[in-house]
């Protein structure tokens, strides 16, 4: 049997490994002891009943559909949360949640150094934004917007400053922001603003993005408060015009995930839609039957690699 120095060791390192998400690596050097001994620690709380680990056969069903969604749309990385009996808020949370615990596996297993993060703006980005664990460490990630601001029009939590900002805070990392607005008025502002040395800074991190954090729209939602800030109504018969089923980053495609130009094309400031692709994980987030349209153009088109959704969602996406 322990004696009781050995379980309070036990028990600070289950809850830092369990509670608080560090690593084993993390917890060695705050601890001041050899990972070693965490990981025998750890099994030790484990045999001895001081940590259950219970299981959880409700998510069983949710497996089958992460692996036909990866084989059907040959994607990297799915995650299907439960959605019954849960608001449209609960199902967001529960998806960022979900969503940051996938970035965090991406970063513990395969990044490095200098990699860059690009954000999209959204609810769906903030939900995943805002249930990222804080660093105990930093990262020496970069995180930069991948489409400029909404000029004032949307509430700021859901601003593409906002969210990059938050996450290379709770990332420990560094980030660059927008100061150039998604839409301009014309074409020739437009331009004049991708001579600046801000704009091209900004573009040349695009072109080596690691990860990309997207949310997904729809002209389904076109009477949503972010959507009809952003495009205003007029626009939106444009692109119900034009058959366009969603978009990512104000870049906008049909079903079949071919790129559409409409009226907004040649006065978007925002990642082209060849260089996402180019992107390590482009990580789609986005539920509900409104954008089911956009998320199948989106995995049709090959925009995203990587997709967290909810359980409604994805059953449509196999059918």
């Amino acid at each position: 049997m322990e004696n009781s120095d050995d379980i309070r060791l036990i028990v600070k390192i289950a809850q830092l490994y369990y509670e608080q998400d560090m690593t084993q690596a993390q917890i060695a050097r705050e601890l001041g002891i050899y990972r070693t001994t965490i990981s025998r620690l750890l099994k030790r709380g484990r045999e001895q009943g001081i940590v259950t680990i219970a299981i959880n056969y409700d998510y069983n069903e949710n497996l089958w559909l992460e692996q036909q969604l990866k084989q059907k749309y040959a994607l990297k990385e799915v995650v299907v949360t439960s959605s019954e009996a849960e608001s449209e808020d609960e199902q967001l949370n529960v998806m960022g949640q979900q969503g940051a615990q996938l970035l965090e596996r991406l970063l513990e297993r395969l990044l490095t150094p200098g990699d860059i993060i690009g954000l999209s703006w959204g609810r769906a980005v903030r939900s995943l934004v805002e249930n990222l664990p804080h660093s105990s460490q930093s990262r020496q990630l970069i995180c930069v917007p991948i489409i400029g601001g909404p000029s004032g029009k949307l509430e700021s939590r859901y601003h593409v400053n906002t969210l990059t900002y938050s996450a290379a805070a709770r990332l420990k990392g560094e980030s660059h922001l927008a100061d150039f607005p998604a839409l301009l008025d014309n074409e020739l502002i437009r331009n004049g603003i991708m001579q600046s040395q801000h704009f091209k800074t900004i573009s040349a991190y695009w072109n080596n993005i690691d990860v990309a954090l997207v949310g997904i729209g729809s002209p389904a939602i076109r009477d949503g408060a972010n959507w009809h800030a952003f495009y205003g109504s007029e626009e939106s018969d444009d692109l119900n015009a034009r058959h366009v089923a969603g978009d990512i980053c104000s870049r906008f495609y049909d079903i079949a995930g071919v790129t559409v130009e409409t009226n907004m094309s040649e006065k978007t400031l925002s990642i082209e839609m060849q260089r996402l692709k180019q992107a390590r994980y482009s990580i789609g987030i986005a539920m509900g039957a409104e954008k089911y349209s956009g998320i199948l153009g989106a995995l049709h088109g090959k925009y995203i690699n990587c997709l967290v959704t909810n359980r409604q969602t994805a059953e449509l996406l196999l059918q």
